[in-house]
């Protein structure tokens, strides 16, 4: 199965090795068809510690780092 890849904002890059990254994604309300912005954080996994808060990255799927950790920045 192919791994999910997710765009976003670093949010929080104060943990060694890790970034909080932000996604948000949009869709169309099923009643009033409004779009709707909805936004979810990842906490992913940050090797040399090169993203800083702001940059837009994209994140991976992959097998847990840590407790909290299921994703990995790919590097851009």
């Amino acid at each position: 199965m192919p791994k999910r890849i997710l765009q976003g904002v670093v949010t929080s890059d104060q943990n060694a090795q890790t970034v909080t990254v932000s996604v948000e994604r949009r869709f169309k309300h099923p009643l009033l068809q409004k779009t709707v912005r909805k936004s979810k954080k990842y906490r992913a996994h940050d090797e040399q510690n090169q993203f800083k808060v702001g940059d837009v990255v994209r994140i991976q799927e992959c097998a847990p780092k840590s407790k909290t950790k299921r994703w990995e920045v790919i590097a851009q």
